[in-house]
């Protein structure tokens, strides 16, 4: 552009601006990336009162692209983990604030500090709209073909070593590095370079992350989601009584020959862990006693209960047969599944034998 059209064009931008008359742009990003404009103008005069032929000429520039990718976690609540857990998911928004379509390349980083390290390979998970890590998710290496202004859900999945105790935390940084959505090979920052009024070049505009030398203007983008495991802390306890036996009957029984004995196996899930799901307990009643479940000489003050009840509860140190669940006998082997045993609660499962 000569000095004289830089002159017309700047009174024109004055002129503009004089008027109060903003210019118009394609999107909220501003117009795309690659965006070619041209600016035409024309010079009439005359030379000694004769019009002469005008001087025209004119400037051509694309657009260049300010590249800003943001990384974000999904909520602001620790992921909920197991000991022993697999496929683990913490969730991210990957949003797209560049003037063009771009590419996402994905990686991880663990932190220190943390109580423990998620292990396996974290392997990334599109989300099918739901915003829930499912069987309809896709699995990636990158986000392709991120249009501006646009939001796509990722979920980093991972495993969670058997040995980790509730109240652990692990930190995970999911990080986005912004690429070319023609070739997925990463963008270089033309901040630095002289302008090339042909050529598309890069502004880094992206904020620091929280991955380890994640600074503002590099082209990544990252944060920090955390695991935190809730374990289920079991206790179990198995206490006999005695209900009858064939000399004093109900009145201060004895385990005698005969007598009939109650177990009262009971499960607590102490409160602040995660709920203990499929509680299965197995019993074997040893020699010498015998699984009762008929009244065949009828002590009548002996308690109602016959054969195996699951799901009771406690009381002090008394079962109380209320649960609706029930269990079963086979071979010397009682059996029965508590089902879900939820945080700070405890359920029990009961049955009687008779002494030999």
């Amino acid at each position: 552009m000569t000095s004289k059209l830089k002159l017309l064009v700047a009174t024109s931008a004055l002129s503009m601006a004089a008027l109060g008359v903003n210019p118009a742009f394609a999107a909220d990003l501003g117009t795309d990336a690659g965006t070619s404009i041209t600016n035409n103008v024309s010079v009439a005069f005359n030379v000694g009162g004769t019009a002469q032929t005008a001087e025209t000429d004119s400037d051509t520039f694309v657009v260049d692209r300010v590249v800003n990718l943001v990384v974000t976690k999904s909520d602001g609540v620790n992921t909920s983990v197991a000991p022993g857990s697999t496929q683990q998911a913490v969730t991210y928004t990957v949003s797209n604030q560049t003037n063009d379509t771009i590419d996402v390349l994905l990686t991880s980083e663990q932190l220190g500090g943390d109580d423990f390290n998620v292990t396996g390979t974290v392997t990334y998970y599109l989300d099918d709209g739901d915003g829930i890590f499912d069987a309809g998710d896709s699995i990636i290496t990158s986000v392709n073909n991120l249009a501006e202004d646009d939001t796509v859900v990722v979920h980093a999945v991972a495993n969670i070593p058997g040995t980790v105790v509730t109240g652990n935390v692990a930190d995970l940084v999911l990080i986005g590095q912004a690429a070319d959505a023609a070739t997925g090979v990463a963008f270089v920052n033309n901040s630095g370079d002289a302008d090339d009024a042909a050529v598309v070049q890069n502004v880094f505009a992206d904020g620091a992350g929280t991955a380890t030398g994640d600074v503002a203007g590099d082209g990544y983008h990252s944060d920090t989601d955390r695991y935190e495991v809730a374990a289920a802390d079991i206790t179990v306890t198995k206490i006999s009584t005695v209900l009858w036996d064939p000399i004093n009957g109900s009145s201060n029984p004895k385990a005698i020959p005969g007598a009939v004995v109650e177990y009262c196996i009971a499960v607590a899930n102490a409160s602040g862990g995660a709920a203990a799901t499929s509680v299965a307990i197995s019993d074997t009643i040893p020699a010498n006693l015998t699984y009762y479940d008929t009244l065949v000489t009828g002590p009548a003050t002996i308690p109602g209960l016959i054969g195996v009840v699951t799901e009771g509860t406690v009381t002090g140190a008394v079962c109380n047969a209320d649960g609706a669940g029930t269990g079963t006998e086979s071979g010397g082997a009682v059996s029965g599944n508590l089902g879900t045993v939820a945080s700070g609660a405890t359920e029990t499962l009961i049955f009687r034998v008779t002494v030999d």
